[in-house]
């Protein structure tokens, strides 16, 4: 018997990307949407084992033309480790992020329908932490959350293209969507794929998240998030004592009062000064690195030169990465810091995700050059290559 809507069902009987329950919501933020719903559906972790997870989905007033329409699989930034702040709570709260409801309003404007994902170990009672960083087993919910929309009648959203688009951590999950979509959800329409501010070597960061100050709290999520997505690793033996209490506490806290809680470097809570060396996390780092293959469909990639959480350098090696994999990429750069960045680009985002939609075979057959390369709308000087 359901005694709540994120209560873990059994999954006896269902496949990765069925819908488990849905109900319908009201979205108060969104002035744009004509409804939305709560939905639990059926994903895999990166084990390849079944687990529920949820998600919501958001409907505009009216939906775009056909040949204009698309599913946005909206992908947000880190939330935190546990707790209830995820896009299907505080959109229904009407406490969303600001930049987040910015992003998700100009889509439905464009009449698309937007499916945000909560991400694994979140939402759902009982079953984080939250695998942060873990950017396949991101990728995995992403793309059944799309199999969710389209295989509910319950829904009753128009059969149309994908697009994908993220930020940080959820550039991360979206980018590694792009990589999986032809073995993973090949019955997917997947056209186009944009991502901000995106990490593709976890390894070459590392040291720079440890230190102290308001992010340094993400480099403790890091471990606990990695951890969870690779339980059949042994990765915690690199905390100390003092570290595992830290990281047990960790796990069940949303982003804003881990990175209050937790301000001292990684290495603080470690048994040696570059944890990241250790032989079993540099394998899994190795793994959760990015441009592993290219992507079928045109990539997006944007960041801001005065990122100081994401240094804007990380982004132009996932663009050189990708490019060396035959990817069609695109990059522009914006002069702006984090969050700024998240918010200066939502127009130019919907606007290439658009071209994806309306001429695919073009969007396709275009090759990386730097004419495509935009810092501000305009050609940088120094474009990486």
């Amino acid at each position: 018997m359901i005694t709540d809507f994120y209560d873990p069902p059994s999954l006896e009987g269902f496949r990765h990307g069925d819908l488990i329950r849905a109900r319908p919501v009201f979205v108060p933020q969104l002035t744009a949407a004509a409804g939305a719903f709560q939905i639990l559906y059926v994903s895999t972790n990166s084990r390849s084992e079944l687990i529920p997870v949820s998600g919501i989905v958001v409907i505009p007033e009216e939906y775009a033309a056909p040949g204009t329409n698309a599913l946005l699989l909206f992908s947000p930034g880190f939330r935190g480790l546990g707790g209830a702040e995820v896009p299907s709570r505080l959109l229904v709260t009407g406490n969303e992020p600001a930049d987040s409801v910015a992003g998700i309003e100009a889509a439905l404007r464009r009449g698309w329908v937007v499916a945000v994902p909560d991400g694994e170990g979140l939402g759902v009672w009982g079953t984080g932490p939250h695998t942060f960083l873990a950017a396949r087993a991101a990728a995995r919910v992403t793309l059944d959350l799309a199999c969710a929309v389209y295989r509910s009648a319950d829904l009753d959203t128009p059969v149309a293209p994908c697009v994908a688009w993220g930020y940080a951590d959820g550039g991360r999950a979206v980018a590694a969507a792009g990589e999986m979509h032809p073995w993973y959800a090949p019955e997917l329409d997947l056209r186009g794929v944009a991502a901000g501010a995106v990490v593709s070597d976890l390894g070459a960061l590392a040291p720079l998240i440890n230190r102290g100050g308001p992010a340094a709290g993400l480099g403790l999520a890091a471990v606990v998030g990695l951890a969870r997505a690779y339980e059949q690793l042994p990765l915690r033996h690199v905390l100390t004592e003092e570290g595992a209490l830290a990281a047990a506490e960790a796990a069940r806290l949303p982003s804003s009062e881990l990175l209050r809680e937790f301000p001292q470097p990684l290495s603080h809570w470690c048994r040696r000064l570059d944890p990241w060396n250790d032989v079993w996390w540099r394998r899994v780092l190795a793994l959760e690195t990015l441009a592993h293959v290219g992507l079928a469909m045109p990539l997006h990639l944007y960041h801001g030169t005065r990122d100081d959480l994401v240094p804007v350098r990380a982004g132009q090696r996932a663009l050189i990465a990708y490019r060396q994999r035959g990817t069609t990429v695109t990059w522009r750069e914006y002069d702006a810091g984090h969050r700024a960045t998240a918010v200066a680009a939502i127009g130019d985002v919907l606007a290439r995700l658009g071209e994806d939609l309306t001429d695919p075979v073009a969007a396709a057959q275009r090759r990386p050059s730097h004419s495509e390369d935009e810092r501000e709308g305009e050609r940088p000087e120094h474009a990486p290559s």
